[in-house]
């Protein structure tokens, strides 16, 4: 099976605007469970939901009539889980170039019309990157649990 990214490009709007005149971050998460979705629905081929997003990393603002584009590819699959890289990016419009602006990884798992998990294709990391992505969500994976183990007196 082939794992193109799902890529979303538009163009930011004035709703999108925060207090500080910048694209607000809850409309990034936006479109970061949206790409999300897309690309995990497409590798399951399945209703997906999302079941973890984490660390989520804003490195720069992103300016409103900027061009976004949002790039969502999976990095290691379980039996019913698909971990999905996004990268958010955006440029001024009058220039060529994108610069990455946010970075997260996302958790979704794909389910039957009664909200049970269903078994997703395996994805098999064949390059070098590809390969290093997987080692990052096993990481990643680890130390969810840790923060998960810490969490449960609170839970």
């Amino acid at each position: 099976m082939t794992n193109l990214p799902v890529t979303f490009q538009f163009i930011s709007e004035p709703s999108d605007v925060n207090y500080g005149g910048n694209v607000h971050g809850g409309s990034v998460m936006k479109w970061i469970d949206q790409a999300g979705y897309a690309c995990a629905t497409t590798w399951s081929g399945n209703y997906s939901v999302t079941v973890y997003v984490g660390g989520i990393r804003f490195f720069h603002p992103i300016k409103i009539g900027e061009i976004v584009k949002v790039e969502a590819q999976v990095i290691y699959t379980g039996n019913s889980s698909m971990h999905i890289s996004i990268n958010v990016f955006s440029r001024n419009i009058k220039q060529p170039i994108f610069t990455k602006k946010t970075h997260c990884i996302i958790v979704f798992v794909a389910v039957d019309d009664n909200g049970n998990s269903l078994p997703v294709p395996k994805w098999i990391p064949e390059t070098d990157q590809e390969k290093q992505q997987e080692q990052y969500a096993k990481r990643l994976m680890d130390l969810r649990k840790n923060i998960e183990d810490e969490m449960k007196p609170f839970l």
